[in-house]
């Protein structure tokens, strides 16, 4: 109940910020569906996963980088709001926990780059951990795509546990976010050739959506940056679309 009510408690704050400081732009296609369902966006900032839990009602789990756990009374926050820590070396244990929360009806946030988009617009190779959650639980997938000014980007250097991190955060400007129809898939989560088919299916929804919200950013707002050449980059560049 804890982990719920400081969930909830989090959710309007982060609400706030978004209307002050942000230029919310949210498109939905369709409604989000009833019951568990795995949100799956692009990464392009570090602030992307607080502003995920304004897209669904209900308490979402996000899995986070194990790294922003680690920060003082932030971190613990995430913990205690039940958010899933995904450790390097060992993404099985996030997964499973992911997978046992979306059986008990819970919903999941997933990004499947597993870490920050490239700042130069293109992103990273995914991992499968959303594919296969998707066909060995049932649960739609609801891909999401982000678009946001990357000059705008504020790269901040901090410490933790003696190691240098550095994060992407985007503090305040124009924020897209482009919320597709649900995604369905059935086969065998063991199965590559089915996981890879999937996941391509997914990452190819997610660029769409992140070139719809630039292109209706751009033309909502003439000085913002080119909005087609950056899609344009997320589309051409990156080897991630040719998955193994």
């Amino acid at each position: 109940m804890l982990d719920k009510a400081l969930y909830q408690f989090g959710r309007p704050v982060v609400g706030l910020y978004a209307r002050i400081m942000l230029k919310m732009d949210v498109e939905r296609h369709a409604p989000l569906p009833a019951g568990p369902k795995i949100i799956a966006p692009n990464h392009p900032s570090t602030t992307d996963p607080f502003l995920i839990t304004l897209l669904c009602p209900e308490h979402t789990t996000i899995l986070i980088k194990e790294t922003l756990f680690k920060v003082p009374v932030f971190g613990e926050y995430l913990r205690m709001a039940g958010h899933v820590p995904v450790v390097a070396g060992n993404g099985r244990a996030a997964y499973e926990e992911a997978k046992r929360r979306l059986e008990s009806g819970m919903s999941v946030a997933v990004f499947p780059e597993g870490d920050i988009s490239p700042l130069d617009g293109t992103l990273r190779q995914p991992r499968t951990g959303v594919a296969r959650l998707a066909l060995c639980t049932g649960a739609p997938v609801i891909p999401v795509g982000i678009h946001l000014q990357r000059e705008r980007i504020q790269i901040i250097e901090t410490e933790v546990d003696g190691r240098p991190e550095v994060g992407t955060w985007y503090l305040r400007g124009p924020y897209g976010i482009t919320v597709g129809e649900p995604l369905y898939f059935e086969g065998d989560a063991e199965d590559r050739d089915c996981v890879r088919s999937s996941l391509k299916r997914i990452m190819q929804c997610i660029v769409s959506l992140a070139h719809q919200g630039a292109l209706r950013m751009a033309q909502r707002d003439r000085k913002a940056v080119p909005a087609a050449d950056v899609v344009r980059r997320q589309a051409a560049g990156g080897g991630w679309i040719a998955i193994s």
